[in-house]
């Protein structure tokens, strides 16, 4: 059974400054793919959602969407709620 998901006012923001950001770095079919690589993700962790590590027991989880971006989420119930999109060069999610 799929789960729903649900893109927070954070995730949508981060998600949006990602794709702007790959377009200006790498160019528009860049920022497709990384498009087509989040969707392929989410569909996964929609099947599947405890198949990504959760933090120091928490019930936060981080899925690898390519080298440099993850995206925070959290299962609540029938649903998964992506919190926000993560660029991994940055300082370590606490």
């Amino acid at each position: 059974m799929k789960l729903e998901i649900i893109l927070t006012p954070k995730a949508k923001e981060t998600f949006l400054a990602t794709i702007l950001l790959i377009k200006f770095k790498w160019g528009d079919k860049s920022a497709e793919k990384f498009v087509e690589r989040t969707y392929t993700v989410l569909d996964t962790i929609a099947q599947q959602p405890f198949l990504y590590k959760a933090y120091q027991g928490n019930d936060v989880r981080k899925g690898l969407i390519t080298k440099h971006t993850s995206l925070v989420y959290r299962v609540v119930h029938d649903r998964i709620e992506v919190l926000f999109f993560w660029d991994n060069r940055q300082e370590p999610i606490t």
